[in-house]
C-alpha cells in the first residue's frame, strides 16, 4: 500500500509522544513492505534513531509560517528565499525556543493554518499539494493530528483519496490559546471534520472527549492505542535499595515535574525512606531550563540535591536504561493526557506507575493493571508503592505482560493497517 503520512516535527529537543508514535508506526509499516512517504512539517522529526523521512524536505517550515503570518511580503516571496529559512539546522535552533512549542500567543497563526487555502500560509499549502501530486498517486493520506486538519480539503480535492486523522492531545494546545482565538480554532477544526474519512483516537476517553467537543458521531472514531518498539525492553530488577522514583516527559511544570519534586522532598523526610532517589529525563525547551534550575536550587536548600539526577540524554537507549533502574515511575499531569506513552514504556520493562485520576490514565491502568491511580495525594500513593515492593513487583509484571501483548508496535500497526484497508479496499 502507498501511504502519505504527514507529521509535525518537534526538533528532537524534548520527549514528544506524538512524534514517537508516528515514527514507530511508519517504521513498522515500512518494514512490512508498505510504501510510506513521510512529510515532516514545521520542524525536523524526533526520530528515536530511526530514519523514516528518506530525505523529504520540511514543509511549512516554522520560520516561513511565522513570517507569512506576520508580513504580507513573505506570502509572495519566491521559493529560493523561503528555502533559506527552511534549512534543518536553522529549524533545529528554532525548536529549542519556548515559543516553538507553546500555544500562548499563537492563536492567530494556529487559526490561519486551520483555514488551509484561506489562510496566510496558502503558498505553503500549494507547494505541498504540488509536490505530492508530482509523485505516484498514493492510496491514502494520514494526518498526524487535528491541528493539521486544514490541509485535508486541498489534499482530498487534488488527489481524491481517503484521508485519516489521528486524535491525541489537540485539546491541550487549543485550550491554551488566548481568547477569542481558542474557540475560533475549535470551530475551524470542526468545519473540516466532514472531509476526514476516519478518525483514530489513542484512547476511549479521548475519543469520547473529541466526539463531544467537535460534534462528531462516535462511530466515526476508531480507538487504537499508541504502540511502541519492545526490542530491548527487558524486565527491570525493581531494586528498592535504594528506592528510586522516575519521571519521563518534557521536564516542565506543565507535566507535573514540580509536583513530583515536592512529593519526593516530603517522602525523603519519612522514616525508612531517607535513601530515596529521583531520576528525571525528557528534554527541555525555553523556560523549562529556568524551571529546572529553580528545582535544583530548591533541592539544594533542603539538602537533597545529590539524591536527584536530571538526565539530559533521553534517547531510546538511555530511556530504557533509566527506566530499568527505577522502582516506580510517575508523570503527575493533573489535567491528564489522551494517552501517556511513558506509562507504556515503563510497564514494558515491568516498572509500575503512579498517576492521577485524570485523562486516559485510569483507562490505561485498568487495562494493564500496572500501577496506582490516586485522587488527592501523590506522595501518599508513591509511599504506598515504595513500602510494598512485592505489590509493586506484581503490578509491574502484570503491566509488562499486557503491554507486550497489546501495545507492541507490530500489533498496533496491524490494527491501523486494517483501518486503511477498510477505506481503500487494498489488500494488506
Amino acid at each position: 500500500m502507498r501511504i502519505v503520512y504527514i507529521i509535525p516535527g518537534s526538533g528532537g529537543t524534548f520527549y514528544c509522544q506524538n512524534c514517537m508514535r508516528d515514527v514507530a508506526l511508519v517504521h513498522e509499516l515500512q518494514c512490512a513492505g508498505h510504501e510510506v512517504l513521510v512529510v515532516p512539517m514545521y520542524l525536523p522529526l524526533f526520530t528515536d534513531e530511526k530514519s523514516i523521512d528518506d530525505g523529504v524536505p520540511v514543509f511549512f517550515g516554522g520560520i516561513n509560517v511565522y513570517l507569512q503570518q506576520k508580513f504580507k511580503f513573505f506570502r509572495k516571496t519566491p521559493r529560493w528565499v523561503d528555502r533559506i529559512f527552511d534549512s534543518k539546522w536553522v529549524l533545529r535552533r528554532v525548536a529549542s525556543r519556548e515559543g516553538a512549542t507553546s500555544a500562548a500567543g499563537l492563536g492567530p497563526m494556529t487559526l490561519s493554518m486551520l483555514r488551509g487555502a484561506d489562510g496566510n500560509q496558502r503558498k505553503e499549502l500549494a507547494r505541498l499539494v504540488d509536490w505530492l501530486t508530482e509523485r505516484e498517486r498514493p492510496d491514502l493520506v494520514h494526518i498526524s493530528n487535528a491541528l493539521l486538519i486544514g490541509l485535508a480539503s486541498a489534499l482530498k480535492a487534488k488527489m481524491d483519496i481517503p484521508v485519516v486523522c489521528t486524535f491525541q492531545d489537540e485539546d491541550t494546545w487549543l485550550d491554551a490559546i488566548d481568547p477569542p482565538f481558542n474557540e475560533a480554532c475549535w470551530t475551524a477544526v470542526g468545519e473540516h471534520c466532514g472531509v476526514i474519512d476516519r478518525f483514530i483516537a489513542v484512547s476511549e476517553w479521548y475519543a469520547e472527549r473529541m466526539s463531544v467537543r467537535l460534534n462528531i458521531e462516535r462511530k466515526r472514531i476508531s480507538v487504537i492505542p499508541v504502540g511502541i518498539d519492545l526490542n530491548g525492553c527487558h524486565p527491570a530488577a525493581l531494586n528498592f535499595d535504594p528506592p528510586t522514583i522516575g519521571y519521563l516527559s518534557r521536564m516542565s511544570d506543565i507535566y507535573g515535574l514540580g509536583r513530583l519534586v515536592e512529593a519526593f522532598i516530603e517522602l525523603k523526610q519519612k522514616d525508612g525512606l531517607e535513601g530515596l532517589k529521583l531520576k528525571a529525563t525528557g528534554g527541555m525547551v525555553g523556560a523549562d531550563r529556568r524551571f529546572v534550575a529553580g528545582l535544583k536550587r530548591r533541592l539544594d536548600r533542603v539538602g537533597f540535591a545529590d539524591d536527584v539526577c536530571f538526565v539530559e540524554d533521553f534517547s531510546r537507549e538511555e530511556r530504557i536504561a533509566l527506566i530499568r533502574s527505577l522502582s516506580v515511575l510517575s508523570v503527575p499531569v493533573e489535567r491528564g493526557e489522551a494517552f501517556g506513552t511513558y506509562i507504556i514504556e515503563a510497564l514494558a520493562c515491568g516498572v509500575p506507575v503512579v498517576q492521577p485520576r485524570a485523562g486516559a490514565f485510569p483507562e490505561l491502568i485498568d487495562v494493564t493493571g500496572g500501577g496506582i491511580i490516586y485522587d488527592d495525594s501523590l506522595s501518599v500513593a508513591l509511599e504506598r508503592m515504595l513500602r510494598d515492593p512485592e505489590c509493586a513487583g506484581r503490578m509491574g509484571s502484570c503491566g509488562r505482560e499486557i503491554v507486550h501483548k497489546e501495545f507492541d508496535i507490530n500489533v498496533v500497526a496491524e490494527r491501523i493497517l486494517a483501518e486503511y484497508v477498510s477505506l481503500t479496499g487494498e489488500r494488506k
